[in-house]
């Protein structure tokens, strides 16, 4: 009786342990604005020229998935694995339900079109695997997903959807 007793005190030790542990993930994502989905292979041939290349068809989704609150995207700051980032520079509000583009290349940022360019013809997303990170204004995380190709892009497009 005793080993039993001891066998389901470890169990729910266990259990116990792992449900501590989730709060600490979940906070990550208690953020209004969340990734909604990468295009993180742009279509055709990866060119970075400016004039003439395919940067501006690489780019992330940011959705405002709360019911009530508006938020002003001004200091949130995107990065990658290996540490390029991008802030945004001026006030861009998100209603709730809304969502913004993040594109490279350059163009005019555009409220009505839900558009934001980073203003640099680089890509910042690897074709192949990386990290996306999303930071509040405060420095705190709002959301991170990682992705490879071939474990999460099922129909080869170059996007994937993260929250629906």
């Amino acid at each position: 009786m005793r080993i039993r007793t001891a066998l389901a005190t470890a169990a729910a030790a266990g259990t116990l342990a792992a449900i501590a542990a989730a709060p600490a993930q979940a906070t990550e994502y208690s953020s209004a604005l969340k990734i909604k989905g990468v295009q993180y292979d742009a279509p055709g041939r990866d060119s970075n020229s400016c004039s003439t290349g395919n940067t501006r068809d690489e780019y992330l989704t940011i959705k405002n998935y709360s019911a009530g609150t508006t938020v002003n995207l001004k200091g949130y700051v995107v990065k990658d694995a290996t540490g390029n980032k991008f802030t945004f520079p001026a006030n861009h509000y998100l209603q709730p339900g809304d969502y913004i583009k993040l594109r490279g290349g350059h163009g005019t940022d555009s409220d009505a079109n839900n558009v934001v360019y980073r203003q640099n013809c680089n890509f910042i997303w690897n074709n192949d695997k990386d990290t996306i990170y999303l930071y509040k204004s405060s420095g705190a995380r709002a959301d991170v997903h990682s992705y490879t190709k071939s474990g999460n892009d099922r129909d080869g497009n170059g996007y994937i959807t993260y929250h629906g």
